[in-house]
């Protein structure tokens, strides 16, 4: 069977458009059909045109995309799909990244694209760690600092702030106990959402 080259484009959004990603498809690409788009987020990949493109791709292919991040946007993700078509014996050009446009014509240059592509997992591989790792140290950083003062870096109180009791509180709570009031009519009497009213009420419960 012979191989097919495939493109892929997205944008976040149904009001983006993908036209700039498919001009520069187009140049590579030569079946319109053989171009898979999709307008969603990159924050993971469930994606109708994606998955289908996962499901047609054979060994031999090769796929283009204008840039990594119109794969998605998350580093593991990336690397965990990068991974994917280079098992399936797919080759991944990247538009703007320059390494990775080789034309493959012969076995030689098809191990070079492996080799490439076997790079580029390491890097996303690295880049993934390093912005777990800073992750981390931020929050570390952001809990020593709470410690030391209470307050985070923007100077607010850690954690989430403290609600007054409003001034009727323990005359509708009464109340409400005592089932003379439906919770609805409690929240609304003290002017607060039930989210809060029920939060006040388990902080309430504590101290009595």
């Amino acid at each position: 069977m012979a191989k097919e080259i495939w493109g892929y484009a997205r944008v976040s959004t149904k009001e983006q458009n993908l036209e700039r990603q498919l001009v520069e498809l187009r140049r590579y690409v030569s079946k319109e059909e053989n171009i898979i788009s999709d307008k969603k987020s990159g924050k993971d990949f469930e994606r109708t045109g994606y998955k289908s493109l996962k499901e047609r791709v054979r060994e031999g292919d090769e796929l283009f995309i204008k840039s990594i991040y119109r794969l998605g946007r998350d580093k593991d993700a990336i690397k965990d799909e990068l991974r994917f078509f280079k098992e399936k014996g797919v080759i991944v050009h990247i538009l703007n990244f320059p390494q990775t446009m080789i034309e493959v014509s012969d076995e030689h240059q098809k191990s070079v694209m492996e080799l490439v592509n076997n790079l580029l997992i390491e890097v996303f591989s690295f880049i993934a760690q390093e912005e777990r790792e800073n992750i981390r140290r931020r929050q570390a950083e952001g809990i020593a600092l709470w410690r030391k003062t209470g307050k985070t870096k923007t100077g607010r109180p850690y954690g989430r702030p403290k609600i007054q009791f409003p001034s009727n509180w323990k005359k509708i709570y009464a109340l409400w106990k005592e089932k003379k009031l439906k919770s609805k009519e409690a929240w609304y009497l003290l002017k607060i959402s039930k989210n809060v009213f029920y939060r006040l009420v388990k902080e309430y419960e504590q101290k009595i």
